[in-house]
């Protein structure tokens, strides 16, 4: 089990932002990272764009495209961290998707990761049956495979959480991510059978926006994502974002304490 992502969840509800690597710069990205973590962030979503990201709605699709766009790579990316764990040690996990890894090798891309101070990886598109050939090289790295379930995983979330690391990710929603005027699944059943399982954090993303929803969603887990209503903000003030996005993760953060 990762240390620094099980110290994410030892302080209370942990709140989880998401940014998009590269937009609107990767200077900009790295600023994020400070000021996420000054406003109150636990742990922190490095998205590493694709040019096709199935599960994103348009606000982070949109996102990728600038970033691609604007010649980011994932070198580039491992670059821009190692420059960021001079600065803090702060939780930090990748996402990103099978085929992004995949290219660039996935045992260089694991071992790659891990050298330069990542905590975990989390891939949308590798169904839990197919996940063996990354979570064998991310185990022998140290880095965790991070699991998600969603509302219709049902008889499979037991077998999820017994081979889960790190912390388990929660779909709220079905579909794919973006705010959401309300969340109705029942998030607490899934959270009462992971535990079940496994002692293992439980943190919930896809859809929530608001402090009311984001308190709501951590009073039945142990922390709260967010991605979409971030990465809006960056592609609205674009270089000037910083501010705007470290006092809405504030108010975020506030709503969970």
């Amino acid at each position: 089990m990762n240390k620094r992502i099980t110290e994410a969840f030892a302080h209370g509800k942990a709140f989880i932002p998401f940014i998009t690597c590269g937009d609107p710069s990767l200077e900009v990205t790295e600023q994020l990272v400070y000021a996420l973590e000054e406003a109150g962030a636990d742990l922190i979503e490095l998205g590493i764009p694709f040019s096709d990201p199935t599960a994103e709605g348009p606000v982070i699709q949109a996102a990728n495209v600038r970033a691609l766009a604007g010649g980011v790579t994932t070198d580039k990316i491992f670059e821009m961290v190692e420059k960021i764990r001079k600065r803090t040690a702060i939780p930090m996990v990748f996402m990103t998707y099978a085929n992004v890894v995949f290219s660039y090798g996935t045992e260089r891309f694991v071992k790659k990761a891990a050298d330069i101070g990542m905590d975990g990886l989390i891939l949308p598109d590798v169904p839990f049956e197919e996940k063996e050939e990354f979570d064998s090289v991310c185990r022998a790295h140290g880095l965790g495979l991070i699991s998600l379930i969603a509302p219709t995983s049902h008889e499979r979330i037991a077998r999820i959480a017994r081979e889960a690391e790190g912390f388990v990710y929660c779909v709220s929603s079905l579909g794919v991510t973006g705010m959401r005027s309300s969340i109705t699944t029942d998030i607490g059943a899934m959270v009462k059978l992971v535990k079940a399982e496994k002692d293992i954090p439980c943190a919930v993303g896809f859809g929530i926006s608001t402090p009311e929803q984001a308190k709501k969603m951590a009073d039945q887990s142990d922390g709260a994502i967010v991605g979409s209503a971030i990465v809006k903000l960056c592609g609205q003030y674009g270089k000037d974002c910083v501010p705007y996005v470290a006092a809405y993760v504030k108010e975020m953060k506030d709503a969970l304490r």
